[in-house]
């Protein structure tokens, strides 16, 4: 019946809408490289030793526990306390483990080995007894001041060494960065205690899921204090994301914004980590080995050899962070390097003219400088790239300041230089060097082991090619190419065009070599200069490579850079590059960036069309089907075009003066755009994924209700239809307080499960007594009939009124199963919380605080008397007609006010509940 009241076009338009749907949803679970991190494993047996805390401690957190990670015989001599390392505090995220801190740990103790115990760093993990912060915020707070407790825990037990740490290192994963990041927020909390943050996949900007006002609260303290304090926050602060592999938390609201230039803030993507260069999941960037790695180096360079403790210099931390997560000059951090090295000993110097060389060295012998003079090269070209696969931390090219064929002194170019995978590359600008007379390139003597050093001098705009990105809506039916015929070893494409987030594309490079013998690699680096958020792709040409480009972050509207693919070539081959627009990664783009706001735009559709059953019902006397009457009246030109010309509004300082007057809140599209994440059509596509889910769903409630009545007529002799449609029968108050006690005493959501059952049950007895009735008039028509001539007035009176309480009940089932798919997504908004509280029941009976108890004591009353509600009952109330209005001014309001607060939506399902409950006594 319910795919009846659809017509075939409809279907197939719901049909189209599943498959675009499942196509974003690909892009977004499936759509990204392998998991290219190794594993990183111990080599002894990990032991977590809980550190004893004060007893009333321990009373007050009873959850809690704090834990020094070690392994073998460390584990064994630091069972004895106090220590004598530098500490480090690893906090876990949502429903997270300790035990994570397993394979960080066991990295930098296996470092400290090398270096005989010269350095070591104690490992400290909090135990937040995996608590879902993600979807509950309301322990947010009490996590905060138990890592405040534990901080001044941990330095306790240095006390008295002789180098005792005054301040800990922290690394939170997820949501525990977060709350580090609160930390400051506390009153009695001393910013001195922390002296490095370094957060790995944590939501910085906004909630991923803003389920109820806990969290959104949260998050708006921590960000507002950071604002507003960011001249005396000099919190040396690293934000590592996992890129698009991690598709529970996007990259984009991991970026710390940039405050001030007093800021000591980096954020970066992990496939544009130096010596990482992979995207990580949300749970493999805690052991991913390439990233502890480099984390593990950072650490130890960041250690003053005068404390043995990190550093208290902010300049020092931000130039190791730089030097490990942003650039890496394939060299050993030095804090002061030393620009003029010397160039001297029994060394061969070789004069190059040529604008274009290449030396293979295999098995040298003697040390040699080749030396390139600039002043030539200086009248036709602009700049020089050199390369190397020799991967060593040695300088390997300086530059001579007026020389004639050798220099005692150069200047050292090698930190200008950038590790790639496969080589280490520089490109110099000669106009930026006018004293350099020569540039020269060392080559050190070396056994059994064979690399190639390139150098090429060019002009930039030989390398530097334009290719301007495909439209949006080309639907990847045209595409745009370049062909690279010179033989460079480097070129820079810009494409043009390409800055927003919900532009997305294929770009295909097709290398064709010729007379090639042996393998050789290319590497295609795609740039966001505005991010940190690069990644690279290595290809063996000859060969077609795909490469994804897609954006984490917007080009900010006063940026005017043009991203770029740096492509790192074979003089060999020819390299052809076509790009072409991905229309499965712009779905799934508007997924990555608003699949969180699904479910406003669902509840927004059903209540346009529970609107739509309520003005008939009025109107006809008649309720018509939910399906029918979604497409009739879930259309987006009756909520998008208020939406967006209040957000016009706004721009007016006189409306918005307006607006504040009335203490309404910020509109969700202003906070969507200050996030640059405003697609164009995106509110449409959204709300036809949401009446396409609305619609599903409610062949879901409506196929689930037949089959349990069914299981009922099965299970249950079969039952009438009522005779007397009574409101509030004698049991219902009792069930009505009972609930309310349940909420008070124990948790909002699961007094809301239980209302949302007992509705359930009353619509499923209902349904069973309707099929039982119609089954009775088709199996015995004749006997009907023969009854129906025998019978006097009174008697036809009475079927009419069987009759008339039948159509009764199939209009009353219609409006119950709306009502049904309305509760439904309330009981769904506030499962995770419910999931909280099950989860934490044997330390507390009671959910404090509670964000749906408020909900629930409106709720259960009013889902009390709507299961005893018919249709006939309400047919003639005086409050009908207005209970039909609400709706679409409340469908309005779920777009403008839920769809990036979700814990709001609940708030205005209510509203034409209670209405249409009062309709009973009005």
């Amino acid at each position: 019946m319910f795919l009846h009241s659809v017509n075939l076009w409809n279907l197939a338009f719901y049909a189209l809408m599943v498959f675009m749907a499942t196509l974003g949803l690909w892009d977004v679970f499936f759509g990204f490289e392998e998991n290219k991190c190794s594993m990183s494993y111990m080599f002894e047996y990990p032991e977590y030793q809980k550190i004893e805390l004060p007893k009333k401690l321990a009373k007050r957190y009873p959850a809690y526990e704090l834990y020094l990670y070690g392994e073998g015989s460390y584990a064994e001599e630091h069972k004895v306390l106090p220590l004598t390392g530098i500490p480090v505090l690893f906090l876990p995220g949502n429903a997270g483990s300790y035990k994570q801190v397993r394979s960080i740990g066991s990295i930098a103790l296996r470092k400290a080995e090398d270096i005989d115990f010269k350095y070591h760093f104690d490992f400290f993990s909090v135990n937040f007894n995996e608590e879902l912060v993600a979807l509950y915020g309301g322990s947010l707070q009490k996590q905060t001041k138990f890592v405040h407790e534990c901080i001044k825990t941990i330095l306790k037990l240095y006390k008295g060494q002789e180098f005792a740490p005054k301040s800990v290192a922290i690394i939170g994963h997820s949501m525990g960065g977060l709350v580090a990041r609160a930390l400051l927020t506390l009153k009695n909390f001393k910013q001195d205690l922390i002296n490095l943050l370094i957060t790995q996949a944590t939501p910085h900007v906004a909630p991923v899921m803003p389920l109820d006002r806990f969290i959104t609260d949260f998050y708006m303290t921590v960000n507002n204090y950071w604002i507003l304090n960011a001249r005396h926050i000099n919190l040396t602060t690293l934000s590592v994301a996992g890129g698009f592999r991690d598709y529970q938390v996007r990259s984009g609201l991991t970026f710390l914004p940039k405050l001030s230039h007093y800021t000591s803030a980096l954020s970066v993507v992990s496939s544009a980590v130096p010596k990482t260069w992979v995207s990580t999941d949300h749970l493999s960037i805690v052991w991913c080995k390439q990233l502890q790695l480099t984390t593990i180096r950072a650490f130890f360079d960041l250690i003053d050899a005068d404390t043995k403790q990190i550093t208290q210099n902010p300049k020092k931390k931000l130039s190791v962070l730089n030097h490990h997560f942003i650039r890496h000059p394939a060299k050993h951090f030095e804090e002061n390097p030393s620009i003029v090295s010397d160039l001297t000993g029994t060394s061969m110097w070789v004069p190059v003219k040529v604008s274009k060389w290449t030396y293979v060295a295999y098995n040298e012998s003697d040390k040699i400088y080749f030396t390139f003079p600039l002043a030539n090269h200086r009248k036709i070209y602009t700049h020089v790239y050199c390369q190397s696969t020799m991967l060593d931390t040695n300088s390997w090219i300086f530059g001579c300041i007026n020389s004639t064929s050798m220099c005692r002194q150069g200047v050292d170019l090698s930190w200008k230089a950038e590790l790639l995978p496969t080589i280490k590359s520089l490109t110099l600008r000669l106009q930026d060097y006018p004293s350099l007379s020569h540039l020269v390139v060392y080559v050190p003597s070396i056994h059994g082991s064979k690399f190639v050093v390139d150098c090429e001098f060019f002009k930039k705009e030989t390398r530097s090619i334009q290719l301007p990105v495909t439209h949006l809506f080309s639907f990847g039916l045209s595409s745009r190419k370049v062909i690279l015929n010179t033989s460079g070893l480097f070129y820079n494409i810009e494409l043009l065009n390409f800055g927003q987030i919900y532009q997305a594309f294929k770009v295909n490079v097709v290398s064709k070599c010729s007379g090639v013998k042996e393998e050789i690699t290319s590497i295609y680096k795609l740039h966001i200069p505005w991010s940190y958020e690069d990644s690279l792709t290595i290809a063996q040409v000859p060969s077609s490579t795909e490469i994804s480009v897609k954006l984490h972050i917007a080009q900010p509207e006063n940026d005017s850079h043009v991203a770029l693919l740096k492509m790192y070539t074979s003089s060999d081959c020819q390299y052809e590059v076509t790009v072409k627009t991905s229309f499965s990664q712009i779905l799934g783009q508007v997924v990555r960036f608003h699949g969180g706001a699904l479910p406003a735009y669902v509840i927004s559709s059903i209540l346009l069309a529970y609107g739509g059953q309520l003005y008939s019902l009025f109107s006809t006397g008649h309720c018509l089907e939910y399906a029918a009457m979604l497409d009739k009246e879930a259309k987006p030109y009756k909520v998008d075009p208020f939406v967006i010309m209040v957000k016009f509004l706004l721009g007016y300082k006189w409306f918005k003066e307006f607006w504040d007057m009335l203490l309404l809140p910020e509109l969700d599209a202003i906070v969507l755009t200050s996030q640059s994440m405003c697609f164009p059509l995106v509110s449409l596509i959204l709300f036809l994924f949401g009446t396409c889910t609305a619609y599903w769903g409610g062949l879901l409630s409506s196929t689930s209700v037949r089959l349990l009545s069914s299981l009922w007529l099965t299970l249950k002799r079969p039952s009438e239809l009522p005779k007397d449609m009574k409101i509030i029968s004698p049991d219902l108050p009792i069930l009505t307080v009972v609930l309310i006690i349940v909420s008070w005493a124990t948790c909002g959501a699961f007094a809301i499960l239980l209302t949302y059952l007992y509705y359930v049950f009353k619509i499923v007895h209902l349904q069973a007594s309707l099929t039982t009735f119609k089954n009775s008039q088709t199996v015995n028509p004749k006997h009907s009939r023969r009854s129906e001539k025998k019978s006097n007035h009174h008697k036809d009176s009475t079927v009419y009124q069987l009759r008339l309480s039948a159509s009764d009940a199939e209009d009353s089932l219609r409006m119950h199963s709306t009502v049904i798919n309305l509760l439904t997504w309330i009981v769904l908004l506030s499962m995770p919380s419910l999931i909280y509280w099950l989860k934490n029941l044997r330390y507390y009976f009671k959910l404090n605080p509670d964000p749906c108890k408020p909900l629930a004591f409106i709720l259960i009353p009013t889902m009390a008397v709507l299961g005893n509600t018919y249709t006939a009952s309400i047919k003639s109330s005086k409050l009908l007609k207005t209970t039909s209005q609400f709706p679409l001014p409340l469908a309005v309001g779920v777009i403008a006010f839920g769809s990036a607060h979700l814990y709001r939506v609940p708030c205005f399902v209510f509203i034409p509940l209670l209405l249409h409950a009062l309709c009973n006594f009005m």
